[in-house]
């Protein structure tokens, strides 16, 4: 089983109680990082940026983030060095973005797509493994460079 963290403001406040739910049934450790109560005027990056910090930081091994569309959730999540999030709408990038570039946030959208594929989604993504193949690998190398130039700038 895996530790897995998931953070929501108000827009996919619902989405998380319930991926988080199903995700403990299933026996992962699940890390809850907010919005703990719904408050339609919360702000996404108060509840992604602890989870990309603890997935950075290796506290967790992944990360779900959630949002009205994903795409802010994202943005903030990226900004934090180490943390390799997209947004997912789709079965073939939710493993394909673990495989090829060890994805380590999913970021989705709840009001582009229900619960039932997101479900579907989260499951992919917990599943897939990185392959660690060279050339994947030496792609990552070129972002943790691109990171560790930003730092120095």
């Amino acid at each position: 089983m895996m530790r897995i963290g998931i953070a929501a403001d108000h827009g996919g406040f619902a989405l998380k109680a319930r991926i988080a739910a199903v995700l403990k049934a299933a026996g992962h450790e699940v890390t809850d990082f907010g919005a703990l109560q719904l408050d339609p005027a919360d702000d996404y990056p108060d509840f992604v940026i602890p989870l990309a910090k603890a997935v950075a930081g290796g506290d967790l091994e992944r990360g779900i983030a959630l949002c009205s569309s994903g795409v802010g959730a994202c943005m903030v999540a990226n900004k934090v060095p180490g943390v390799r999030a997209a947004l997912i709408h789709d079965n073939f990038s939710a493993h394909q973005g673990v495989e090829d570039d060890d994805m380590n946030i999913i970021c989705i959208g709840s009001l582009v797509i229900g619960y039932a594929l997101a479900w579907e989604l989260v499951k992919t993504f917990v599943d897939a493994r990185f392959t660690g193949a060279e050339r994947h690998r030496r792609r990552l190398d070129k972002i943790a460079a691109l990171e560790r130039e930003m730092k120095t700038s």
